[in-house]
């Protein structure tokens, strides 16, 4: 595998930003002629406190990616809650539209539903499924590891999203809202994205998880779900992207073509 630590201008920022990217190497790069494949990806999201550099600093990701044809991207979001910020900056445009286009500009990354993919822990598991249910036709799968994925309630209680919604009361029923997204996704003719969720039955955050997991039994969503006595710590979520891996729905020991 190479370690790539890539910084670029986001015109949708209006700033520099930074991504790390886990790219499978060619297994005879010198006798191939130079060819490139194109890898499933990916997309893997930081939580509120973090950086880009978060999952590579906390977990083994890029051992558990080593043997396989994975590609992984783990941007920088700030603290944005993958929103196009009330007062701030657009970083859902950002991270649904403009990353994906940079990333495969500069990387061979598949563009096809079935190869790519998106997680994250806390914030980023709120992004994750944000992400693939706002765009259910790009992604075939999303996990949510210990995901802050009730934003309705959290906001409320937090002056910080102040910042990040025009209205914090308004963000039920609207977009932003992951309940909501699973029941439009539901009602339309959309294939739905592949889902999976973890929550330790110890985190702040359980309550939450266990309210997304009901609204998702009520519309017959089929959701692997995950819990165990753990809190929203690293070493949960360094075990559980374990098992996203495994769940993913592509056989990763795929050779080069």
């Amino acid at each position: 595998m190479a370690l790539i630590h890539c910084d670029f201008f986001s015109q949708v920022l209006g700033l520099h930003s930074s991504m790390y990217v886990i790219l499978p190497e060619k297994k005879d790069a010198m006798h191939d002629g130079g060819a490139r494949a194109s890898y499933p990806t990916l997309y893997l999201l930081h939580g509120l406190s973090d950086d880009h550099s978060a999952w590579l600093r906390q977990t083994s990701i890029e051992r558990y990616v080593r043997e396989t044809q994975l590609a992984v991207v783990m941007p920088a979001v700030n603290r944005s809650f993958y929103t196009d910020m009330a007062h701030g900056l657009r970083y859902f445009t950002f991270i649904s539209e403009e990353l994906p286009a940079i990333a495969r500009s500069l990387f061979p990354l598949s563009n096809r539903r079935e190869e790519n993919f998106v997680a994250g822990l806390s914030m980023g598991g709120y992004g994750a499924l944000k992400l693939a249910l706002r765009h259910p036709d790009r992604f075939s799968a999303a996990a949510s590891l210990s995901g802050a994925v009730d934003v309705a309630r959290i906001a409320i209680e937090s002056a910080e999203f102040a910042n990040v919604y025009q209205d914090v009361h308004s963000i039920s029923g609207s977009d932003d809202d992951l309940f909501e997204l699973l029941n439009q996704v539901v009602r339309s003719d959309q294939p739905l994205p592949k889902l999976f969720a973890c929550c330790g039955t110890e985190d702040f955050l359980h309550g939450d998880n266990q309210r997304f997991l009901q609204h998702a039994k009520t519309l017959g969503v089929d959701i692997t779900y995950e819990e165990e006595p753990a809190k929203h710590v690293w070493s949960y979520w360094d075990k559980e992207i374990q098992h996203v891996l495994k769940w993913l729905p592509i056989d990763l020991s795929q050779s080069d073509m």
